[in-house]
């Protein structure tokens, strides 16, 4: 569909963001092979998440959709059957990736593919490790993309440092090393997010951490199962924090939002940015950091975004383009090549696109550089089928003189079904 966004006179009010896209697929998945039943409340409530629940499913796990939640019957470890059919991870990277690791270890013939974005998206990094631990995985393009194709058996333990600070593939071994025969270790050069470790820590799981190292030493214990309220994700709270920092009347409240340390480098990049930003309200809910965060409109300077800041919001960087896009001087982004394989190469895509509305975006291999302080331009703009690149071409209209047609902006699905509804909400005079 095409959306047509006009630049509202101001951008007032509250707004609550979806659950969280990467813990709810971790809650969905480790509850699934954990001890007893659990109630997930607040699960993210995009395409993705309902993927990884539909694969579940396919798998012999009772997933029941309920008024206050999703509640989970685990099957334990080596519950799981095989599936009658090809699991679809849809658009799904976490819920591949993650799902690998799981099925490394069971003992049945597994099959997982998604749509033509994901079998696009590289596998090797998950294939490669995986046969180190003894796994028996095979991919599409010399074992480079989907489908997989894996037939679960015995895992032992290894020692493994991450070749790039990936969580999908962090979450994927630590995983599969629950099942595996000695202990496994995996070490990063940065620390990416942790959701997976702080939630099977919670669960019982025989797992430590010292720094960038976690070791896993599987044992008898089995998970236990745990009723999880899933915050709001700040991945989705950021296009709400740009939009009312770069907004000249602009003052939003986000509710109940997730903090995790390793997951808000945009509120440290806004700050560094000089953005009008407050933590209120900070507490814990189901071991994870929770606050209410309050924006306003700001005069925001450029920066420099590299090294471990990178990791913490690489998803974010799109949006974070359009806040230099409009910010005094220069920012130059580097160190995040990762972008390049996203849903699209986010990198090529952003340039392109807010390039389109008038903003000065140099491609660089591994980021961007853009130069400030320009009044963007409506413009015919394409999300090129990624989720995060529409929400971003939506926040870069907000600000924009004149209209923004925003083609195929029903990709928020994936992620932000409410998005389009949230942002009228917010503009209404």
């Amino acid at each position: 569909m095409k959306k047509l966004v006009r630049g509202p006179s101001s951008l007032h009010g509250e707004v609550i963001p979806p659950g969280d896209k990467s813990i709810s697929h971790r809650a969905v998945i480790l509850n699934s092979i954990a001890t007893g039943k659990a109630t997930i409340t607040n699960l993210s409530p995009g395409a993705d998440c309902r993927s990884t629940i539909s694969c579940l499913k396919a798998l012999g796990v009772e997933i029941e959709e309920r008024k206050d939640g999703f509640t989970i019957s685990g099957v334990g470890g080596y519950g799981l059957r095989e599936a009658e059919n090809v699991l679809d991870a849809g658009n799904s990277a976490t819920t591949i990736r993650l799902l690998a690791g799981l099925l490394a270890a069971q003992p049945f013939l597994s099959i997982i593919t998604g749509d033509h974005s994901l079998r696009s998206r590289p596998m090797g990094r998950i294939i490669r490790p995986l046969r180190l631990m003894g796994a028996s995985i095979w991919g599409r393009g010399d074992d480079s993309f989907a489908p997989l194709a894996i037939r679960g058996g015995k895992l032992r333990g290894i020692d493994y440092s991450l070749p790039i600070p990936s969580a999908q593939l962090k979450s994927a071994l630590i995983i599969a090393a629950l099942f595996a025969e000695g202990t496994t270790t995996i070490e990063e050069t940065i620390k990416s997010r942790d959701h997976t470790e702080r939630m099977l820590k919670s669960m019982g799981a025989n797992l430590e951490i010292e720094g960038n190292r976690v070791t896993i030493t599987p044992g008898h214990t089995h998970l236990a199962a745990m009723d999880i309220l899933v915050p709001g994700d700040i991945s989705a709270a950021a296009f709400w924090l740009v939009a009312a920092a770069i907004h000249p009347n602009a003052r939003i409240r986000i509710l109940n939002c997730g903090i995790n340390p390793t997951r808000s480098g945009i509120i440290d990049a806004l700050t560094m940015m000089g953005a009008r930003l407050r933590i209120e309200n900070q507490r814990m809910e189901s071991g994870e950091p929770v606050a209410d965060l309050c924006i306003e409109s700001s005069s925001l300077q450029g920066i420099e975004i590299q090294g471990e800041l990178i990791p913490r919001l690489i998803d974010e960087i799109p949006v974070v383009a359009v806040a230099a896009s409009v910010a005094k001087g220069t920012t130059v982004i580097r160190g995040a090549s990762e972008l390049r394989v996203k849903e699209s190469d986010r990198i090529r895509t952003t340039a392109s696109e807010l390039s389109k509305m008038g903003a000065l975006v140099e491609e660089l291999p591994d980021g961007m550089v853009i130069r400030g302080g320009r009044r963007l331009a409506g413009a015919e703009c394409h999300s090129h089928g990624d989720h995060r690149l529409a929400m971003t071409l939506g926040v870069a209209a907000v600000v924009a003189e004149g209209e923004t047609v925003i083609d195929q902006a029903e990709a928020v699905d994936i992620s932000y079904p409410g998005f389009w509804r949230d942002l009228e909400r917010l503009s209404e005079r």
